[in-house]
């Protein structure tokens, strides 16, 4: 039987509103963490991890302080703490986005830490400046804390199916422009400069450095059907990426994507393996057709499986 302690239900339709002030408070920080870490392949010095609390950013540095943030969605606070001890925090409850900006950038002034963002969201239309955002004011922390657990329980399928590769990867990791949770895999390959309109209010080069290398990403969207979205894609995609028969999953020819909902997943005699098996096989259509080395990029996650390595 599923259990719904670890693979919760949170209806897409009853936090729609908190999850898009959720969205622009991300935003916020995400545009502080951009600005304090030097540019990692990919933009994977922008994103968070999932914590043992909430959503953390990267160590940051600003000059010779180092400093993090995390979303702490336990107690529902911002807490912004530097490695020289200091500490402050900024409620999260129901408020105005405009307020919660004010808020922290006044947090991090009292940390003295003189950070510089562009003051207004990306990947959204229309993209009101955060100082100006008195449209988005609600916060449910019971639907927050429920969506933090089914990030707790992707995080740790996401990160089974990252051992069994050992190519080069993204971690699993939140991206504040689009709010999904993410890994990537890579060919090695170089990819074709990247085609098509980026997201709104968001500049080409964002996505050319995105998909700079032939890839395939599998994620999860708060959105896109009842419960959420799991997603697959490859770039570039191979010839006959959009026409096979997958175990779990369906091709979205509008979206590009290979679709799997997160209520198919939870409902599920076994959520794990479900989620699995989607990403093994989106996987392996990408590989395949696309002619990666999988002899040399795959791996057995099991392979240091011994008494000898546990008692290392």
């Amino acid at each position: 039987m599923t259990d719904t302690r670890s693979w919760p239900m949170l209806a897409v339709d009853e936090w729609a509103d908190t999850r898009e002030t959720l969205h622009m408070w991300l935003q916020i920080v995400g545009k502080i963490e951009l600005v304090s870490t030097p540019l990692i392949n990919h933009w994977c010095n922008v994103a968070y991890t999932i914590s043992a609390r909430g959503l953390r950013t990267r160590l940051m540095h600003l000059d010779d302080r180092g400093f993090e943030a995390e979303f702490d969605l336990l107690d529902h606070r911002l807490v912004l703490s530097t490695t020289d001890g200091a500490e402050r925090s900024v409620a999260l409850e129901p408020r105005t986005v405009a307020d919660f900006y004010a808020e922290t950038m006044e947090a991090l002034n009292a940390l003295h830490l003189d950070c510089i963002i562009v003051p207004r969201p990306n990947e959204v239309s229309p993209a009101v400046p955060f100082a100006e955002d008195t449209e988005h004011t609600s916060y449910d922390a019971s639907a927050v804390s429920t969506y933090w657990r089914q990030l707790l329980a992707i995080n740790r399928v996401f990160g089974r199916w990252r051992a069994g590769f050992a190519g080069k990867d993204s971690p699993v990791q939140l991206f504040w422009g689009s709010m999904d949770l993410s890994c990537v895999r890579y060919s090695g390959r170089a990819a074709p400069p990247h085609e098509g309109a980026p997201p709104p209010s968001c500049p080409p080069w964002v996505m050319a450095e995105a998909e700079s290398r032939e890839n395939a990403s599998a994620g999860f969207w708060p959105g896109g059907s009842a419960e959420g979205t799991f997603y697959a894609y490859a770039y570039p995609a191979p010839a006959g990426y959009d026409s096979a028969t997958l175990t779990a999953g369906e091709y979205d020819a509008t979206l590009g994507e290979w679709v799997l909902p997160y209520e198919d997943v939870r409902t599920s005699d076994d959520p794990e393996q479900t989620l699995m098996t989607f990403l093994g096989e989106t996987y392996a259509l990408a590989a395949d057709l696309g002619h990666w080395d999988r002899s040399l990029l795959d791996v057995d996650p099991h392979r240091l499986d011994s008494d000898i390595y546990r008692r290392r």
